[in-house]
């Protein structure tokens, strides 16, 4: 499930959500239950404090498809060829 940074252009709230591909109904604001929303740009996360979590969320991302996080020893560790670009 990605991350998804909102600003709600009715309270004026940023905040970020789970949004799975499945869900058929728009996010709504948790401040104001609007869903009057824009998407966001996502920020950058800083250092990591613990590499090890950082691994998992990649490989969780890479189970479900998503290899984009994924650098190539990593793939070459989870079996996978690196794709050439």
């Amino acid at each position: 499930m990605p991350l998804h940074a909102f600003h709600c252009n009715d309270c004026e709230n940023e905040f970020e959500t789970l949004v799975r591909s499945s869900d058929v109904e728009p996010p709504s604001c948790p401040a104001c239950n609007s869903v009057n929303l824009q998407q966001e740009m996502s920020k950058i996360c800083g250092n990591i404090t613990y590499p090890a979590i950082a691994r998992s969320w990649r490989r969780a991302a890479y189970a479900e498809g998503h290899m984009c996080n994924v650098d190539a020893k990593e793939l070459k560790s989870l079996g996978a060829k690196p794709i050439k670009k």
